[in-house]
C-alpha cells in the first residue's frame, strides 16, 4: 500500500482533532460547548481561501436536522411519555414486591429490567428512573446502595447496545455510514443496520454483566455506608430536631376478632395520641382517612406517633407491627408523600376555624402532627388537641401529606407551603393506554416499513404530545439539549476527517503497525482504540471520529467495513473503568463510590465486554 502523504487540509484537520480531544479530556469548558466551538472553528477555517475543502460550509449545520439527532430527540420524548404515565413506576413496584431481600436476586431483577428499558430510551434516563427505586429497595432490605447501584448502572449502559435506538452511538451509526458511503465506490458501500441487528450482541453483553455481578459481586462491589434516601431522611431529622417529632411510619396488622373493630379513627387518635395517616381494607388503600371513619377488620393501619404511644396502642389491643412497610410501601413511600410545613397566612379564610370544622384531612389531604405558634409547639400529646385549636395567622402546621395534595395547596391562598424540596411530578396513569399505543405504533413503523428511523420515532413522539400524555413544554423539557448540540456539532468534524483523507492517512499508519495480523486481531485493536477514546471523551465524539477510520482500516485489510463500523459503535459503550460516562457519574455520589471502586469493578467488566462483543460480532455477522 502506498504511503499517503499529508496535505495542508489534513494537517489542519489533525490539529482540530487534537484540540477536540484535548478539550474533551481537560474539560476546560463543557463538552457540548467545546463541540459547538469546534464546529464554528471548522466553518471559519473553510471560509479562508484555499481551505474550502476542509468542510462544506453550506452544510455545516445540517447535523441539527440529521436523522440521528431527530431520532435522539424523539426517543427522549417517547421515554418521558412512558415515564409520565407511570409505566416505569409500575415496573419498579413489581421489582420491590418480588425481589425479596436476597442481593443476587435483586441485582438480577433490577439489572435485567433496566437493561431492557435502556434499549428503548437513553441509558442515563433509565438509570435516573431507577435511582429512587434502588434507594427504596435499599431501605427496605438493608442492603447498601453501593451493592446495587453499580450493577444497575453498568447494565443500563449495556442495555443501550440491544437496539439501534438504545444509545447515541448506535443511533448515529447509520448516518455516519451514509456519510462515508458518499466517498466510497458503489461496490464498497455499506447497508444501514436494522433496529434489532445488534440485539444478539446486546443481549449477550447484558447477560454477561448480570452474571459478572452475581458471581463476582461479593468481591468487586464495595460496601459503603451512605445516607439512603438522603432527602427524605434529612427532612425527618429536621422535624425531629426542631419539633421533637418522630416521623417514622408504623404498619399495624388488625386481624378479625380484635376489639378495635367498630372504633372510630378519632377515638383512637384521641386516646393514644397517635395519627393514623392511612388504612388498608378490602385490598384498597385509603390515604388521610377522616376522623369519623370506623375501623373494619381485617385491615392494616399506617400510624405515626411517639414510639411509646404506638407501643401502648399496639399492646392494649394485642396488635402486631410489621418489621417494615408492606401494604403502604408504595403509597407512603418517599416518592409519594411525607412530612411538610404549611403556614396559615393573614388573609386565610381558615383563621378562627379548627381542623375539625374544616375537615382538614378530607378537604386538603393534610394530617396535622404539630402546630407551631409564637415559639410554642403544640403536639397531639398536649391538652389542647390540634383538631380543636382555632387557627391564627402565622400558625405553622407540620403535617403528613401526599406530595400531590401539597402541590395543590401551593395554588391555595389559604396556605403558604414552606416545604419546597419534594417530588412535584404529576403522573398521568389515565394516559397509559395512549402512551403504549403510540410507542407500539412507532415500533411497528420501524419494523414494518422503510420509513426513516427519525420519522418513525417522531410519529410516536408527536402522538404522545397530541394525546396529551405530555404537554409540548414537557416534551421540550424531556430533551437533553446538551446531548443534541454535542452530537450535531461533531458531525462536521467527522465529515472533515473523512473528506480530507485524514481517516485514510491514520488508517494507513494503523495498518502499518498491524500489518500481517489476522483480521480479528485488527478488529480487536479497533475495539480497544474505541474503548480508550470513550474513556477520555464522549461516546458520541469517539464514534464520530473513529467510524470513518474503522471503515478505512477494514477496506485496507479486506474486511467488512460495516462490521468494523458497528464494532466502534458497540465499543464506545465500553465505559466502565472510570466514571466519565453519564450513568457512572449519576450513580457515583448516591452509591458513595470512589474512582478506585470503578477501576476495580470496571476493569474486569471492560475485558469481559471486549471478549464477548468481539466474539458475538463475528459470530452474528
Amino acid at each position: 500500500m502506498e504511503a499517503f502523504g499529508l496535505t495542508t487540509e489534513m494537517v489542519i484537520v489533525l490539529a482540530v482533532l487534537a484540540l477536540t480531544v484535548g478539550l474533551f479530556v481537560t474539560e476546560i469548558v463543557r463538552v457540548d460547548v467545546a463541540a459547538i466551538g469546534i464546529m464554528v472553528l471548522l466553518g471559519c477555517i473553510a471560509s479562508l481561501p484555499g481551505l474550502e475543502s476542509v468542510v462544506d460550509v453550506s452544510t455545516l449545520f445540517y447535523g441539527f436536522g440529521s436523522n440521528a439527532v431527530i431520532s435522539i430527540i424523539a426517543v427522549m420524548i417517547i421515554g418521558a411519555g412512558l415515564d409520565k404515565t407511570g409505566v416505569m413506576s409500575a415496573v419498579a413496584v413489581w421489582i420491590t414486591r418480588v425481589g425479596g431481600s436476597t442481593e443476587s436476586r435483586i441485582v438480577v431483577l433490577i439489572s435485567s429490567v433496566v437493561g431492557v428499558i435502556s434499549s428503548f430510551m437513553q441509558n442515563v434516563g433509565a438509570a435516573a428512573l431507577f435511582l429512587p427505586v434502588v434507594s427504596r429497595i435499599s431501605v427496605r432490605t438493608g442492603l447498601p446502595m453501593s451493592r446495587l447501584l453499580m450493577p444497575m448502572g453498568f447494565c443500563a449502559i449495556l442495555g443501550g447496545t440491544m437496539t439501534m435506538v438504545g444509545s447515541s452511538p448506535l443511533i448515529l451509526l447509520n448516518d455516519l455510514i451514509l456519510s462515508v458511503n458518499n466517498s466510497l465506490p458503489a461496490d464498497q458501500q455499506m447497508n444501514a443496520f436494522g433496529l434489532f441487528d445488534a440485539t444478539p450482541i446486546g443481549v449477550a453483553l447484558v447477560i454477561t454483566g448480570i452474571l459478572y455481578f452475581v458471581v463476582l459481586g461479593r468481591f468487586v462491589l464495595p460496601t459503603v455506608s451512605t445516607k439512603v434516601g438522603a432527602k427524605s431522611q434529612s427532612l425527618l431529622d429536621y422535624f425531629n430536631k426542631v419539633y421533637n417529632l418522630d416521623g417514622e411510619i408504623h404498619e399495624i396488622d388488625i386481624r378479625d376478632g380484635t376489639a378495635l373493630a367498630g372504633k372510630s379513627i378519632d377515638e383512637l387518635e384521641t386516646a393514644y395520641k397517635i395519627l393514623i395517616v392511612a388504612t388498608h381494607y378490602n385490598k384498597k388503600t385509603f390515604m388521610a382517612p377522616p376522623r369519623d371513619v370506623l375501623i373494619e377488620t381485617p385491615a392494616r393501619l399506617a400510624v405515626i406517633g411517639a414510639r411509646h404511644d404506638v407501643e401502648a396502642f399496639r399492646a392494649d389491643f394485642g396488635l402486631v407491627e410489621l418489621p417494615e412497610l408492606e401494604k403502604f410501601s408504595e403509597s407512603l413511600g418517599a416518592s409519594k408523600g411525607g412530612i411538610a410545613e404549611v403556614v396559615i397566612p393573614p388573609n386565610s379564610s381558615l383563621i378562627g376555624k379548627t381542623g375539625r370544622e374544616i375537615v382538614m384531612r378530607r378537604v386538603y389531604g393534610l394530617s396535622p402532627l404539630v402546630l407551631y405558634r409564637a415559639g410554642d409547639v403544640f403536639t397531639r400529646g398536649k391538652e389542647n388537641m390540634l383538631g380543636n385549636m382555632p387557627y391564627q395567622a402565622g400558625d405553622t402546621l407540620v403535617c403528613h401529606t401526599s406530595w400531590e395534595s401539597l402541590a395543590r395547596l401551593e395554588k391555595d391562598r389559604d396556605f403558604v407551603v414552606v416545604t419546597t424540596d419534594y417530588p412535584k411530578e404529576e403522573l398521568r396513569p389515565q394516559k397509559v393506554t395512549h402512551a403504549m399505543v403510540f410507542f407500539l405504533i412507532a415500533l411497528a413503523l420501524i419494523l414494518g416499513t422503510d420509513l426513516r428511523l427519525s420519522l418513525c420515532l417522531l410519529v410516536g413522539a408527536l402522538g404522545m404530545i397530541g394525546s396529551r400524555v405530555l404537554s409540548i413544554q414537557e416534551a421540550y423539557d424531556a430533551v437533553g439539549w446538551n446531548t443534541v448540540f454535542l452530537l450535531a456539532s461533531l458531525i462536521p468534524l467527522g465529515q472533515a476527517v473523512q473528506n480530507t483523507g485524514t481517516a485514510q492517512w491514520i488508517a494507513d499508519l494503523v495498518l502499518g503497525v498491524l500489518d500481517g495480523m489476522p483480521i480479528w486481531t485488527i478488529q480487536s485493536a479497533v475495539a480497544v482504540l474505541a474503548t480508550m477514546f470513550t474513556l477520555v471523551m464522549s461516546n458520541v465524539g469517539a464514534t464520530v471520529l473513529l467510524v470513518p477510520l474503522a471503515v478505512n482500516i477494514a477496506l485496507g485489510v479486506g474486511a467488512d467495513p460495516a462490521l468494523f463500523a458497528l464494532t466502534v459503535a458497540i465499543s464506545t459503550s465500553n465505559s466502565f473503568l472510570i466514571p466519565t460516562h453519564q450513568v457512572n457519574a449519576l450513580t457515583m455520589g448516591p452509591g458513595g463510590y470512589s474512582v478506585a471502586d470503578f477501576m476495580r469493578a470496571g476493569s474486569v467488566m471492560t475485558v469481559l465486554f471486549l471478549v464477548v462483543s468481539i466474539t458475538m460480532l463475528n459470530w452474528v455477522f
